[in-house]
């Protein structure tokens, strides 16, 4: 069995040598600041949706390349925790019958769903880093997303993934900082007498 202590080094290392996801970051980012050039087109909310849609099979090769960039680690073999961040990044994956649903019937709504979907799924970083602004994000992101949503017109829809942007960014900036205490107290930890 793992003492507490020793569940909390393995929640250290993942988010210094992942630190703290902040490739995923970059490249979601990226990614949304293309989808709100999208949802300026002069097309309908269901093409916009659609193109959407496919430039989010970007998002894992961005990530890579972002992780090439950082120098963030994807695989730790010796930490058992490890597979689980692969797991909560694929359980957003079971959101997507809801997001082909509204696709289908209200695709003027698609673009805040897939953001209150993207904001949400942060929420279980905050434990697997250890890092408190994946919560906080995840709230602001889902409740922005769906009063933006609640409130801008049809011809105004960018607003959205706009928002989602400005979010990103701050989060990033939010990891960073604690990406930085993690890695004292993680140098902290090696430190100390076995």
């Amino acid at each position: 069995m793992v003492s507490e202590q020793d569940f909390a080094a393995l929640k250290l290392e993942l988010s210094v040598k992942a630190k703290n996801g902040l490739d995923f970051i970059a490249a979601a980012s990226l990614l949304w600041a293309v989808i709100a050039c999208v949802w300026t087109l002069p097309s309908s909310p269901a093409q916009r949706s659609l193109i959407t849609f496919c430039l989010s099979g970007a998002m894992l090769p961005s990530a890579w390349l972002f992780s090439k960039v950082l120098r963030t680690t994807w695989t730790l073999p010796q930490n058992p925790l490890q597979p689980l961040g692969l797991w909560l990044n694929f359980a957003q994956l079971f959101y997507f019958p809801f997001l082909i649903f509204i696709y289908s019937k209200h695709p003027s709504y698609f673009i805040m769903t897939y953001g209150i979907i993207t904001g949400a799924h942060f929420f279980p970083y905050a434990w697997f880093y250890n890092a408190k602004p994946f919560a906080i994000m995840a709230g602001v992101i889902a409740v922005g997303c769906l009063l933006l949503g609640l409130r801008v017109s049809a011809d105004h829809l960018y607003w959205i993934p706009a928002f989602v942007v400005g979010a990103l960014l701050l989060l990033g900036g939010l990891l960073l900082l604690s990406y930085r205490q993690n890695q004292r107290a993680y140098a902290q930890l090696l430190l100390q007498p076995a």
